[in-house]
């Protein structure tokens, strides 16, 4: 068994073990590239302040580049015995350059380590779950640019209000989702700060150079105080959970209108026949089963900030052990939100519209607005209007007009989805990715 970075003469407990390291191995399979990535920036900077030699440091960024590779396509493994991937990358460096590989953790901590690892891992990540909100999004416009002048019913309280429009349907799913991703911009934000140096929470007597590594690592700044940086794990996780969920409370709303607009009570969509899933029972069924998953993965999602604060709160500040479990709950999360985005994307894309809704009347009461303002435009007070066309629909006179002139901004007639898509594309751009991408590169290179 692989001696534990930490342990002396004595070893730990079997059953002590087993519990203490519980899925961290399993876990930190998803940090693996991420830790190799800040352990290269880490020896750059320990060579620029004379704890490594320039041989040294080339031959460790050479092997740690081997390492990356082999954690990029997947097929990284943290070996039996070994506690965690900084374990397997340090006892992986020793054994192809002996003492050599021994030197690179000085100036560190586990703890800084992790926090380092988390932030690279999220970050990265969250570009691609932006990725994939804007591509949902420009599939969204399209389809309410295309569908635009097609009416449907508009409800409140489930019941029929006013005339509402496929245009307006996916376009406001659409400018949701700026809004979830303003949200994550400011989570990215949090994220991108370099905690590295910090070391166990108090700094290092080394003369560590954090701006080197915040730069190295394209981060928008430092952590800069180290007890700051530790008070910071469970946070940063927490505060992206809370922007994931906003991009999942948009998803599973939209599932939940997709399933009743595709039921046949509604018959306002349809979906392609290849999308449902039938019954072992009834061959006439033809299930939204990915709706209705979307639904419930995005209503788990919407936990997850309640779940990371349940494990992280009262804690004193300094690192406490209780923050591994954060771990568990937070980094599948990711897969499983973007899971969901790229079935939505699909189904989005392909639905059917149905374009002739409005032409059964037990929708007429929708147009009594319109005809209220009708009448007020004539010159008659609202208060009048109103009255006059409730009486007529009580005495079963009322007789609709079925055209819609709005014209005002984000109204049937104007959706301002130009608007829309520029306030978006202001808010990816705001991510900034170029700066850390080339970043990484330049590393890697």
């Amino acid at each position: 068994m692989a001696q534990k970075l930490w342990e002396k003469n004595v070893q730990v407990d079997q059953e002590v073990d087993t519990f203490t390291v519980g899925k961290d191995r399993e876990m930190d399979l998803y940090l693996a590239k991420y830790d190799v990535l800040g352990s290269m920036a880490h020896i750059t900077m320990l060579e620029s302040i004379g704890l490594l030699t320039k041989e040294e440091l080339t031959v460790l960024l050479a092997e740690l580049k081997n390492i990356y590779a082999v954690a990029d396509s997947g097929r990284f493994v943290i070996e039996e015995g070994v506690e965690d991937v900084h374990s397997q990358v340090e006892l992986m460096l020793t054994r192809r350059l002996g003492d050599t590989g021994k030197k690179i953790h000085s100036g560190r901590s586990r703890n800084d380590q992790v926090l380092l690892d988390l932030k690279l891992f999220t970050r990265a990540q969250i570009q691609e779950i932006v990725e994939l909100v804007s591509g949902l999004f420009e599939v969204l416009i399209s389809q309410s640019s295309r569908y635009k002048d097609v009416l449907l019913p508009g409800y409140t309280h489930l019941q029929i209000a006013m005339p509402s429009s496929f245009g307006l349907w996916f376009g406001a799913y659409a400018e949701s989702l700026a809004d979830d991703l303003q949200m994550m911009q400011a989570a990215y934000k949090v994220c991108n700060r370099n905690p590295l140096g910090s070391a166990a929470g108090y700094g290092s007597s080394f003369p560590l150079r954090r701006q080197m590594t915040t730069d190295l690592l394209g981060f928008d700044s430092l952590d800069y105080n180290v007890v700051y940086a530790q008070m910071g794990r469970g946070k940063m996780e927490r505060t992206v959970a809370f922007a994931m969920a906003g991009i999942a409370a948009t998803l599973s709303k939209l599932a939940f209108d997709a399933c009743m607009f595709n039921s046949q009570n509604f018959g306002f969509i349809k979906l392609p026949d290849q999308f449902t899933t039938g019954s072992s029972i009834m061959p006439h069924k033809k299930n939204p089963d990915v709706f209705e998953l979307t639904r419930a993965k995005c209503n788990k999602l919407q936990g997850l900030p309640q779940q990371i604060t349940l494990i992280s709160n009262n804690l004193p500040s300094g690192y406490f052990r209780d923050l591994q479990i954060i771990k568990e709950v937070f980094l599948p999360s990711f897969d499983e939100l973007k899971d969901c985005l790229r079935m939505v994307t699909h189904m989005m894309r392909e639905v059917k519209v149905n374009e002739h809704i409005l032409d059964d009347d037990k929708y007429a009461l929708l147009f009594s607005v319109e005809e209220v303002n009708r009448l007020v435009l004539e010159g008659v007070p609202f208060r009048d209007a109103y009255k006059q066309v409730g009486l007529n629909i009580e005495a079963g006179k009322f007789v609709p007009v079925k055209e819609v002139h709005h014209t005002h901004e984000g109204s049937i007639g104007n959706l301002c989805n130009d608007q829309i898509s520029a306030l978006m594309q202001n808010i990816v751009d705001g991510f900034a990715f170029n700066k850390v991408n080339e970043a990484e590169q330049q590393l890697l290179s």
